[in-house]
């Protein structure tokens, strides 16, 4: 059975970074997409950042791109998102996934897969 379980989450003023970690148990990450989506009170899930299987593609939501940065170690079983230049629109539980089936745009992917979550805030 697979598994994830997040870590890094926490309080963090405007401007400032976090990085984000993701430990998957139950098979090896490389026959996986991983990912990671986000979702604030009262707000509906938003996709965040996905990487490809062997990281050859990597997406992200508009509203990170270029402040976000995912990763994967595939040696060490593991998917990070490095968050920069943090929002108070930032604040959210993530949420780490994975999915065994690729497509394409990999922002488009199910995730089979997902994690109990993480919380962060941005204070202003």
């Amino acid at each position: 059975q697979v598994q994830l379980v997040e870590s890094g989450g926490g309080v963090v003023q405007t401007g400032g970074s976090l990085t984000l970690s993701c430990a998957l148990s139950g098979s090896t990450v490389g026959s996986f997409v991983l990912g990671w989506f986000r979702q604030a009170p009262g707000k509906e899930r938003e996709f965040v950042a996905a990487i490809s299987k062997a990281a050859i593609v990597t997406e992200y939501a508009e509203s990170v791109r270029g402040r976000f940065i995912i990763s994967r170690d595939d040696l060490k079983n593991t998917v990070h998102l490095l968050m920069t230049n943090l929002k108070p629109e930032d604040t959210a539980d993530y949420f780490c996934g994975a999915a065994r089936r690729t497509v394409v745009p990999i922002s488009q992917v199910h995730f089979e897969t997902t994690g109990q979550g993480t919380h962060v805030t941005v204070s202003s």
